[in-house]
């Protein structure tokens, strides 16, 4: 049997790679109103269908915050799996509407890498992820800096 791996090492880290993750997720109306009410973002767009109805989309908006978490989250098993720590995240853009029921799917492009100038275990590498729906249209991108453990030597 072969064990499952979380993260890539420092050294693994290809700049001008790019990772389609595995992982997804559809967005339910349930998702959308728990995360509404447990980040106090009562705004009607997220939560009313009448209201959201007569307004610009004409349906129910998901929470933008809740489309960047998932999006984080996406990642994980292959960006941030072996991390030591987020060191910052950057330019969070919200490029698209995304809706009830729209999936989301994540990919990320290695950007650069450097080693730690403090400490020879580490190393720090910078990411953009692009999260996009199932119809493949691009819904938000951010990018950060990771702060990845290196191989044991």
């Amino acid at each position: 049997m072969t064990q499952s791996v979380l993260g890539l090492y420092f050294e693994e880290f290809e700049v001008g790679s790019e990772i389609k993750h595995s992982l997804s997720k559809t967005i339910f109306e349930s998702d959308n109103n728990f995360f509404s009410l447990m980040t106090m973002n009562h705004h009607p767009v997220h939560t009313n269908i009448d209201y959201a109805g007569k307004n610009q989309h004409g349906k129910i908006l998901v929470v933008g915050t809740l489309v960047f978490s998932l999006a984080v989250g996406i990642t994980v098993p292959d960006i941030s799996g072996k991390a030591i720590a987020n060191l910052g995240y950057e330019e969070v853009k919200h490029l698209n509407p995304v809706f009830v029921n729209d999936t989301i799917y994540v990919r990320t492009k290695i950007l650069d890498k450097r080693e730690s100038k403090s400490k020879q275990d580490r190393g720090v590498v910078y990411v953009e992820s692009i999260a996009y729906n199932q119809n493949g249209v691009d819904v938000l991108s951010f990018r950060r800096h990771v702060l990845v453990k290196k191989r044991d030597l």
